[in-house]
């Protein structure tokens, strides 16, 4: 059955998480997902006060950038959490935000190499394995977890690009896809992960929901008016060639969005999503700052039909 998430996007501040986290859990989620952008909240501070703060949700961390972590010390980081709250953290890795990263002085000469690296060695030492290895960018002597957690958590990768997905598919456990994330972005993206071992999807899905249809699209217009004129392997999936302009018709937001309309249509979005391979679909809004009572909302009008 596909795990149903929802996104706090990192435009909360840190002493608003634990509450947030208890209301996904009240809703009825099955998953609650962080990101770490700078120069918000760390991400695993606030995975830490989701965890604590709630009883059996899974908490995801979706994605701590590769150039900002040194892999013992995040392989520390998330056993630590994984042995605290046993089968309830997620943890995901990506290349991080390229300006970012160069604005911090972390950008590699190559984020593929780095964040194979970072992942193999995170996933040898939460197994429990002594790690030696003298890579392009991680460097490890005899290290070895004291304290590695009995069931390993999987450790998903973070990528969106078709290189980065086929590393994913060899060395993570799982892939996540940021939003918004097209069916047909969704099933190409399996392709190039083509895991020959159990892999877990995840996929951030835009939501706009409301019993007008045509009001929830029309909340999401401007925002993705600004993704088609971007471009991407997203936008690419739909096979429409390069878009100008800011008219962005209601099919294509539907397309592009997918979980969008009313709670009916936002329900067969997202059986959509997971007929085309999504294991995990956590619900982020397009907007910072989403209104007040979304996660209740989601939680009485949306999730009853997909149980």
């Amino acid at each position: 059955m596909t795990a149903l998430g929802y996104v706090i996007r990192p435009e909360h501040p840190p002493e608003d998480l634990p509450e947030l986290a208890r209301r996904v859990e009240a809703a009825g989620f099955d998953e609650l997902w962080f990101w770490e952008d700078c120069f918000w909240a760390g991400g695993i501070a606030t995975t830490g006060a989701a965890l604590a703060a709630t009883s059996s949700l899974r908490v995801g961390l979706g994605i701590t950038p590769a150039p900002m972590r040194n892999a013992a010390t995040l392989a520390m980081e998330i056993a630590a959490l994984a042995r605290l709250y046993p089968g309830r953290m997620l943890p995901g890795i990506g290349h991080g935000v390229a300006d970012w990263m160069r604005q911090i002085g972390a950008l590699p000469a190559s984020q593929l190499a780095l964040i194979e690296e970072v992942i193999a060695a995170v996933r040898a030492l939460l197994a429990g394995a002594e790690v030696t290895t003298d890579g392009r960018y991680v460097k490890l002597d005899r290290v070895r977890l004291e304290q590695p957690p009995a069931d390993p958590p999987p450790v998903s990768a973070g990528v969106r690009r078709p290189k980065s997905l086929a590393l994913s598919g060899r060395v993570a456990d799982g892939t996540l896809l940021a939003e918004p994330a097209p069916v047909e972005y969704v099933e190409w993206a399996r392709e190039q992960i083509a895991a020959t071992r159990p892999h877990r999807l995840t996929v951030y899905a835009w939501y706009a929901m409301g019993a007008d249809g045509a009001a929830a699209r029309n909340s999401v217009r401007d925002v993705a008016a600004g993704h088609f004129r971007r471009g991407g392997p997203h936008i690419d999936a739909l096979g429409l060639g390069a878009m100008t302009g800011d008219a962005t018709p209601d099919e294509l937001i539907d397309r592009l969005g997918v979980v969008v309309g009313t709670p009916e249509e936002c329900a067969a979005g997202i059986r959509a999503l997971a007929a085309a391979g999504a294991d995990s679909i956590p619900l982020c809004s397009p907007h910072p700052k989403p209104p007040a009572d979304d996660i209740e909302r989601l939680g009485r009008e949306l999730l009853p039909l997909l149980r």
